[in-house]
């Protein structure tokens, strides 16, 4: 193992020259042959030139965390990687290795590993998942702003967070024994802009814990966990990269999925977030969280471009055109959803506010991809955001779902006076996908059996993982199955 080691504003980026084993992006794969073989040497590459072994710290163990967001493919961050990672700090002498994951709502962690392939890796490479779902959590503050009033009312509702034991204990308190290892997938991100190292941590916090300020105020508590962690080395996955935000849609996959073939990684998040920008076109000025973090000094000294050393396949950050393909797309791939929607539902943004970070954002994701990717059924009407058209309102005739609070407040009373609690939905947060999706899955008459069965796992099997997470205390947000049926809420 080289030594050596680089400085806190080195970026590596190393191509992956092999054939990727598919013309297009409808059917997920595994890696395999020369692909696979140069995804193993290019991740010891990186953490080669990075330092090696002399990265392990006091405990000798390490705490890796991928993107393990859903089950979804190219969602998550790869198995492949994922394992290499494992083989190479096994090899360079950790002791122990953890694999850490939240997934999002909706997911439990544990039943996520299994789906996409982290259970097996962990099993055949002596790695410890551990689902942070499962765990109690130690109260954190939220920095960077202080709560909401009436001087300012953009301020916070929620100060506070949890932090997940393993996270409070190991990489905060005793961060100074442990290497904590940070993996992201290479994704635009509909309400972030980006999902890289910065927004990776963002699945520390418990699901209730995001729901709240999950609008103007995401991007201010994304870059504010670094004031609480931040990882040692980050490493993106770029096998391939997502464009028009962070779920691409099954149906629209060869639209919105790109071959990358990169990885990416050093020893500063900042940095590391910056190169990874610049492959989809975008600068710091782009993503409100990495200028977030840059201002508050997150970044030790980088602020700019011309603060990183850029070092592997590439050398000039300002010429990160992976697939020579950036001026087809205006000079940047787009980050938001594909602007296509299902034309039998009706949607009514608000003229004043609409989050795309949040209820807006949100509302709309859920939607294309229960249209789209299980075949929902319209007939009805969304309403976000706030500041309405009042004859827009009057004119809502049958059922309808309205997304985040600032749209109850202004219209919720008045539309279940006039047409009936039965044919109301509420999501009442910015972000509660959970109340979203049950929702929208009554509303749109989707399969619910359909939507939970997106891999081969047994079923049985999959119950079995559900009732031990339940019984490991679980408290991640769940979709209540009998809401193709009844209307929850």
């Amino acid at each position: 193992m080289k030594k050596n080691g680089t400085g806190k504003n080195t970026v590596i980026i190393k191509r992956l020259n092999a054939a990727h084993g598919q013309n297009g992006f409808d059917d997920f794969i595994p890696l395999r042959g020369d692909l696979l073989k140069e995804v193993h040497a290019a991740v010891t590459e990186i953490f080669d030139s990075l330092g090696g072994a002399s990265l392990l710290k006091s405990s000798g163990d390490v705490y890796i965390k991928p993107n393990g967001v859903g089950a979804d493919p190219y969602v998550y961050t790869r198995p492949e990687v994922l394992e290499a990672a494992i083989r190479y700090w096994r090899k360079a002498g950790a002791r122990k290795i953890f694999i850490i994951e939240n997934s999002s709502q909706g997911n439990y962690t544990r039943l996520v590993f299994e789906m996409i392939g982290y259970s097996k890796v962990c099993r055949e490479n002596g790695a410890i998942p551990v689902y942070l779902d499962e765990e109690k959590t130690v109260s954190f503050n939220f920095t960077g702003k202080g709560p909401a009033t009436d001087r300012d009312p953009r301020g916070y509702e929620l100060t506070t967070f949890g932090m997940p034991k393993t996270v409070a204990e190991k990489l905060i308190r005793d961060k100074g024994k442990n290497l904590y290892i940070n993996i992201p997938k290479l994704k635009t991100h509909t309400l972030s802009v980006v999902s890289l190292g910065i927004k990776n941590q963002w699945g520390f916090p418990p699901h209730g814990d995001r729901c709240l300020d999950h609008n103007y105020n995401l991007h201010s508590k994304i870059a504010g966990l670094l004031d609480h962690v931040r990882p040692d080395v980050t490493l993106i996955e770029g096998v391939e990269g997502t464009i028009h935000g962070h779920y691409p849609l099954r149906s629209m996959s060869n639209k919105c999925v790109r071959p990358f073939k990169v990885l990416a990684g050093g020893l500063n998040v900042v940095a590391v977030d910056i190169v990874g920008a610049r492959m989809f076109g975008l600068g710091v000025g782009d993503i409100p969280h990495l200028r977030i973090a840059v201002d508050r000094g997150f970044g030790n000294g980088v602020e700019r471009d011309e603060d990183i050393r850029l070092t592997g396949d590439y050398e000039d950050i300002n010429n990160i055109d992976i697939l020579n393909e950036l001026p087809e797309y205006g000079g940047k791939y787009p980050s938001e959803m594909h602007p296509s929607l299902p034309h039998d539902v009706t949607v009514i943004k608000g003229r004043e506010m609409a989050c795309l970070e949040g209820c807006y954002g949100n509302s709309i994701g859920i939607l294309q991809y229960l249209a789209f990717d299980y075949g929902g059924k319209g007939g009805w009407t969304l309403i976000a955001g706030k500041g309405f058209d009042a004859g827009a309102i009057a004119a809502v005739k049958g059922p309808v779902m309205v997304a985040g609070r600032c749209a109850i407040q202004e219209v919720g009373d008045a539309l279940l006076k006039r047409l009936g609690k039965r044919n109301v939905y509420l999501s009442g947060e910015c972000n509660d996908i959970t109340a979203s999706l049950e929702a929208m899955v009554h509303l749109m008459k989707v399969n619910m059996f359909r939507y939970t069965s997106r891999t081969s796992l047994n079923p049985l099997k999959a119950l079995w993982l559900i009732l031990q997470a339940k019984l490991h205390g679980s408290h991640g947000r769940q979709v209540n199955p009998a809401c193709l049926v009844f209307k929850m809420r």
